[in-house]
């Protein structure tokens, strides 16, 4: 359940990430589709900035969005765990048999499974608002020179 969430994420950070793309692309275009009727480009340029400072800043905050989704993702599956762990524990009456070590194996192997997907979720998260940052950085210098 946790990979098929881990994998939508990934999808909608691939659409956001190609969406946000073809939105700077279309609006740099429609500023600089008739150059000879421009009488001050530098308010496009202005313009182009703003919209380029509020693509970042819903970069970061779809990325903080995206990791507090990740994080309470991996909360919930260690806490079923601890659950499952803990009614097994119930079931054998704490003897320490095999069962009961064998469900205490698994909920730690859970614990540290969602603790790795969820860093490495949250890194890739990271690296995709870094990267839509820099393309915007990238595009507004291109047309502030």
């Amino acid at each position: 359940m946790l990979m098929k969430r881990l994998s939508a994420i990934r999808s909608w950070i691939a659409t956001t990430v190609i969406c946000v793309s073809a939105i700077a692309f279309i609006w740099q275009g429609g500023f600089f589709t008739n150059n000879s009727a421009m009488a001050a480009p530098s308010v496009n340029l202005i313009a182009s900035s703003d919209a380029g400072d509020k693509v970042q800043e819903k970069a970061r905050e779809d990325a903080g969005r995206a990791k507090n989704f990740i994080r309470d993702t991996a909360n919930k599956v260690e806490r079923t765990a601890n659950k499952n762990a803990s009614k097994v524990e119930d079931a054998t009456d704490n003897s320490g048999n095999f069962i009961e070590r064998k469900a205490k194996s698994d909920r730690n192997t859970i614990e540290k499974r969602a603790e790795g997907d969820a860093a490495r979720t949250e890194k890739a998260v990271d690296n995709t608002k870094n990267a839509i940052e820099r393309t915007v950085d990238n595009i507004k210098d291109a047309f502030s020179k």
